[in-house]
C-alpha cells in the first residue's frame, strides 16, 4: 500500500479537485499512514475514498490483463494493481458508498456495484487500452460508450442470428474447399470466422450513414472468404480457378495466385442500403499493402472533395505476428494524422492466431500485446475474444463509430487460432505441439454461437440446422456450376474516377504549350499576394524567372519544372509531389511554397495560375521511404488523371523502399492489371559526395524493366524534363515514370533551356551531337546519359576535334532502338563506339545498354565501355580520388 503511495502526488490533486475537498500532498512514513490507529474517521474515510478512486483508475488503465481474451486458456488472472486489498479495501468495505467519479454516470456507488461494474467492463471478453489517450474528450467518450452498458450493448435478435450466418458461411466455404480442392493452398479462416461478423458489421454501420466506399486493404488469411462472402465474388469462377484453368483470352500480364487478387463489389445492408467494397490486391508481403491503401482512400476522397473523410473509409486487415514486426506498420499509423495522407482515421482489425508461420508470439515480439505500437499514435486498442461473436460485434459498433466522431486510427485485436498450418500443406504440430492439441479438440466458433442461441431461445436447432444446410447447398450448386464451363475473374482498379471521365480524358499527345501560357504561369509564380514579404535572396530568383515576361531569359531546370506544373493544373490535371523537403527542394532550388518572412504565413503561387484550374499540391513528407511510397503509388493507381511525383531526398535512399518497387511499381500491371503513372524523382549524379548521396541505383531499375512495364530516363537539359513530364499526362499510357533527377546541373550555366524549346520542342528520346557538321568525319561515337555530358562537353572544348561525337541516350527504357541504330548508320565512319557513365562498371546502364548496342552496331563497329572500375560501394567517400576517377574517365572516353 504505502509503495502505491509513494509519489502519487499528481493522481491526488486531481481526486481532490474533483471532491472539492483542499488537499495538501503528503510524503507518507510507515508509521504516519493515516488508516493506522489513532486517525479520525473522516481521515480515514477520506483516505479511502482516494483509494477507491485510484482502483477505477487502475481498473480503467490495466483491466485488460484479467480479461478473458484467448479461446483457448480459460485461466484466472491476478494482478496487484487490481486488487482491492493493494488499496487497503477489505470486504468490510463492499457495501460501503463511495463517489465514483462518473463511473458509468453514477456519482456514488457502492464498493461491490463498483467493482461489478469495473470488472464486467474491462475484464470480461472485451479487454481496452484507452487511457495513454492524451485528449481527456476521447477518453470520457469512451468510459460513457462503455461502462453504462458495461460493454454489454443490448443486440437484437436479428443481428444475432445475422451473425450466425456470416459464421455459418465464413466454415461453411471452408470445409467446402478443404473438401473439394484437397492439397490447395487457401490459407484457412476457419478459428477466425468471427472477422467475417465484425466486418460485416462495420459494413453495416457505414452504410447506414450514407459512406460510399470502403477500401480494404489485408494479407491471404481470409481473403478467398472476404472475396466471396463481403464482396460477392462469384463462388463459381471461385472454384473455376481452383481447378487451375488457364484463361486463353489473357493476351498479357503474369497474373497471380487467387488469395493475392484484389476484386470490387457491393455489400447489402439488412435495411436494404447499399456500400461500395474494394479489397486491394497485394504480394506475400504482408502489410505492404497498408500505406497503398491509404493513398487509394485519399485519391478518392480528394475527387470526391470530402474534406471531412467520411464518404470513403479504410480498413486494414492483419495478422498479429506480421502487425508487430513489420516496419511499415509504424510508418503508415505515421501518416495517419498529417495532412498530406490524412484519411480520417483506419478501422484496423488484426487476426491474432498468437502465431506466426511457426513463430510463437515469446519470439515474435518484445511488448505484451501485437498491437502496442498503435499507442504510438494514441489509437484505442480493443482486445476481444473471437469465442465471443457478440462482444465482436459490439467492439465493431464502437470501433466505427469512434472512428466517425474523432477521425482518428482504432484498433481491434481478435484473439483467436488457427486450425490449421500457416497454410492447409502445413503441419503446425511439429513446432506447437500443446497448442495444436487443444486446437484440435476445440469446437468451431459457428458451433459454440449456435448452441448458445439455441440455448437462448433466439432460435430452434431446427432454424440453425437450417441455416447450415442452405450454406452447403449453396456452395454445392456453386461447384457444379463451375464444373459446366471455364470462368475467370478479372481484377479490378479501385478507381478515384468514373469511366465516363476517364473516356472523355483524351488529351493531345503534344506536350509543347503557347508562349502566352508560359507567361501567364510566369507571372502567377512570381506574383505575390499584397502585404506578403519574401526572403531577399528568394526576391532575386523570382525576379530572374519574371525575366521570361521580356522574352530574354533562360530556362533552369526548377523553372522548368514549376512551368510544366502550371501548363498541367491550367490544362484541368491536379499534381500531387510529395517528398522529404520538397516544398523548398533538398538542394533550395524549387521553392513551391513560399514564406512570408515575417508571419511565416505560406503562400503556393501554383494554386493561383488560372481561375477553374485544377489543385496543386506539394507536401514535406515524414522522414519515410516505404510508406510515403506505397501512399502515392496507390494515390496514382486511383486517379489515373492526375499527375503523381514523389522525390527522394536523395536517389539512393529510395531502395528504402524495395519492396514497394518490386512488388507494386515494376509488377502491378502485370499481375493485378493495375496501372499507374507514378513518378519517381530521384536525384543521380557523382560530385564526390560520398556513395550515400551519388547513385539512385539506375541498375536497379533497369532489372527490373520488361514488356514496357515503366520508362526510366536520365533529362540532360530543363526543356526535356519539362516535355516528359507533360508526356507522362498526355500519351494516353499508364506507366510509371522513373527519373534520374540531377543536382549540381539544377545551376549549371549549361544546363539551360530557351523558351522556344518549350514552345515548338518535345521530349527526344535520343539526342544527337549538335556541333557535328559532317558525319562521315566522326571516328568516335561517344553514348553517355545525364551529367557527365557536361563533363565530357568541357573537357572536348579543351581539345577541339571533329573526329568525336557525343551523343545523350536520355530514355534507357523502352530503349529506343530504331534511333539509336539510325545514328549508327549516320556515323557509319565511326568504328568507335563508346559507352561511358560515371558509375561503376557493375552499376549504371553498361549491363543493360550493352546488349541492346550489340544488337544494332553496324560493320565494322564495336562498343566498349569507359567509367569507373567495378565496386562494392556505388562511390569513393574522397574527393580528391572522386575528381581524379572523374578526370580520367573523361579523358579515356575521349582519347585524350
Amino acid at each position: 500500500v504505502h509503495s502505491l503511495l509513494l509519489g502519487e502526488d499528481r493522481f491526488y490533486d486531481q481526486v481532490f479537485a474533483d471532491l472539492k475537498i483542499p488537499y495538501e500532498p503528503v510524503r507518507w512514513q510507515t508509521d504516519q499512514h493515516p488508516m493506522a490507529a489513532g486517525a479520525s474517521q473522516t481521515e480515514a474515510y477520506i483516505e479511502k475514498q482516494a483509494r477507491v478512486l485510484q482502483l477505477i483508475n487502475a481498473y480503467r488503465v490495466r483491466g485488460h490483463l484479467l480479461a478473458h481474451l484467448d479461446p483457448l486458456v480459460n485461466e484466472p488472472h491476478h494482478h496487484p494493481e487490481l486488487d482491492p486489498s493493494s488499496y487497503g479495501l477489505t470486504i468490510w468495505d463492499l457495501e460501503r458508498e463511495f463517489i465514483t467519479g462518473g463511473l458509468a454516470i453514477e456519482p456514488r456507488a457502492t464498493l461491490r456495484e463498483i467493482l461489478d461494474i469495473l470488472r464486467e467492463t474491462y475484464c470480461g471478453t472485451i479487454g481496452v487500452e484507452y487511457m495513454n489517450i492524451q485528449d481527456p474528450a476521447q477518453k470520457l467518450w469512451l468510459q460513457e460508450k462503455m461502462e453504462p452498458f458495461r460493454n454489454r450493448h443490448p443486440l437484437t435478435n436479428e443481428l444475432r442470428k445475422q451473425i450466425l450466418k456470416k459464421l455459418a458461411a465464413a466454415e461453411g466455404l471452408e470445409k467446402f474447399l478443404h473438401t473439394k480442392f484437397i492439397g490447395h493452398k487457401r490459407f484457412s479462416l476457419e478459428g477466425g470466422e468471427t472477422m467475417m461478423a465484425i466486418l460485416d458489421v462495420l459494413l453495416d454501420d457505414a452504410a447506414e450513414v450514407n459512406v460510399r466506399e470502403v477500401v480494404i486493404g489485408m494479407a491471404h488469411r481470409g481473403r478467398l472468404n472476404i472475396l466471396a462472402n463481403t464482396i460477392g465474388k462469384s463462388l463459381a469462377k471461385l472454384f473455376s480457378e481452383f481447378e487451375g484453368y488457364v484463361d486463353p483470352s489473357t493476351t498479357q500480364g503474369s497474373g497471380d495466385v487467387k488469395y493475392h487478387l484484389g476484386a470490387k463489389g457491393r455489400h447489402r445492408t439488412p435495411t436494404g442500403k447499399e456500400i461500395i467494397v474494394s479489397v486491394a490486391p497485394n504480394p506475400s508481403h504482408l502489410e505492404a499493402v497498408n500505406s497503398v491503401v491509404e493513398g487509394i482512400v485519399r485519391a478518392k476522397q480528394d475527387r470526391l472533395h470530402d474534406r471531412e473523410h467520411q464518404q470513403i473509409i479504410p480498413i486494414l486487415i492483419h495478422g498479429d505476428a506480421a502487425f508487430a514486426g513489420q516496419g511499415t506498420i509504424a510508418e503508415t499509423l505515421n501518416l495517419s494524422q498529417l495532412n498530406g495522407y490524412r484519411t480520417g482515421g483506419t478501422i484496423h482489425l488484426i487476426i491474432n492466431n498468437q502465431i506466426g508461420f511457426t513463430t510463437s508470439p515469446d519470439d515474435a515480439r518484445s511488448t505484451p500485446y501485437c498491437t502496442d505500437v498503435a499507442k504510438m499514435v494514441q489509437a484505442p486498442i480493443f482486445h476481444v475474444n473471437g469465442d465471443d461473436p457478440d462482444a465482436c460485434v459490439r467492439v465493431a459498433k464502437l470501433a466505427y463509430e469512434y472512428r466517425r466522431r474523432f477521425k482518428r486510427d482504432v484498433v481491434i485485436d481478435m484473439f483467436c487460432f488457427r486450425r490449421h498450418g500457416h497454410n492447409e500443406g502445413d503441419e503446425p504440430s511439429y513446432t506447437q505441439p500443446l497448442l495444436y492439441k487443444k486446437i484440435k479438440q476445440h469446437p468451431s466458433i459457428r458451433q459454440l454461437y449456435a448452441e448458445l442461441l439455441v440455448r437462448q431461445k433466439v432460435l430452434t436447432q431446427e432454424e440453425v440446422d437450417a441455416i447450415n444446410e442452405e450454406t452447403k447447398h449453396r456452395y454445392e450448386r456453386a461447384f457444379e456450376a463451375s464444373k459446366k464451363r471455364e470462368m475467370h475473374f478479372k481484377p479490378e482498379v479501385p478507381l478515384a474516377v468514373s469511366s465516363e471521365e476517364l473516356a472523355n480524358a483524351q488529351p493531345s499527345s503534344a506536350t509543347a504549350v503557347s508562349i502566352e501560357r508560359l507567361h501567364e504561369i510566369t507571372k502567377a509564380l512570381t506574383h505575390l499576394p499584397d502585404g506578403f514579404t519574401i526572403n531577399p535572396k528568394l526576391q532575386r530568383i523570382l525576379d530572374e524567372r519574371a525575366m521570361l515576361l521580356e522574352g530574354n531569359t533562360k530556362i533552369d531546370w526548377s523553372f522548368a519544372e514549376a512551368l510544366a506544373f502550371g501548363s498541367l493544373v491550367v490544362e484541368g490535371t491536379p499534381v500531387r509531389l510529395s517528398g522529404q523537403d520538397s516544398g523548398r527542394g533538398t538542394f533550395s532550388q524549387r521553392h513551391l511554397v513560399l514564406s512570408d518572412a515575417n508571419s511565416g504565413a505560406e503562400y503556393v503561387p501554383l494554386n493561383h495560375v488560372h481561375e477553374g484550374q485544377a489543385p496543386f499540391a506539394v507536401y514535406d513528407s515524414l522522414l519515410s521511404e516505404a510508406a510515403v511510397l506505397g501512399f502515392e503509388f496507390g494515390y496514382s493507381v486511383a486517379d489515373p488523371l492526375a499527375l503523381v511525383l514523389w522525390e527522394a531526398q536523395f536517389g539512393d535512399f529510395v531502395n528504402g523502399a524495395q519492396v514497394i518497387i518490386d512488388q507494386f511499381l515494376a509488377g502491378s500491371e502485370a499481375k493485378w492489371m493495375e496501372p499507374c503513372d507514378l513518378v519517381l524523382l530521384l536525384p543521380h549524379g557523382y560530385e564526390g559526395q560520398g556513395p550515400e548521396h551519388s547513385s539512385a541505383r539506375l541498375e536497379r531499375f533497369l532489372q527490373l524493366c520488361a514488356e514496357e512495364n515503366m520508362q526510366v530516363v536520365n533529362c540532360s537539359t530543363p526543356a526535356q524534363y519539362f516535355h516528359v513530364l507533360r508526356r507522362q499526362m498526355r500519351d494516353n499510357r499508364r506507366k510509371p515514370l522513373v527519373i534520374m533527377t540531377p543536382k549540381s546541373l539544377l545551376r549549371h550555366p549549361k544546363a539551360i533551356s530557351s523558351p522556344d524549346d518549350f514552345v515548338n520542342g518535345k521530349f527526344n528520346e535520343l539526342i544527337d551531337d549538335p556541333a557535328v557538321v559532317n558525319p562521315a568525319g566522326v571516328k568516335r561515337l561517344i553514348f553517355c546519359s545525364g551529367k557527365v555530358y557536361y563533363d565530357l562537353l568541357a573537357e572536348k572544348a579543351l581539345h577541339p576535334t571533329t573526329a568525336i561525337a557525343i551523343a545523350r541516350l536520355e530514355q534507357f527504357y523502352p530503349f529506343a532502338s530504331d534511333q539509336v541504330e539510325t545514328l549508327l548508320k549516320k556515323y557509319a565512319n565511326a568504328q568507335e563506339i563508346v559507352w561511358t557513365q560515371e558509375e561503376p562498371k557493375n552499376m549504371g546502364a553498361w549491363t543493360f545498354v550493352q546488349e541492346y548496342f550489340t544488337a544494332v552496331l553496324q560493320a565494322g563497329q564495336k562498343v566498349s565501355y569507359v567509367g569507373r572500375s567495378a565496386s562494392a560501394a556505388t562511390a569513393t567517400g574522397s574527393l580528391k580520388v572522386h575528381q581524379a576517377e572523374q578526370d580520367a574517365l573523361v579523358k579515356t572516353a575521349l582519347a585524350l
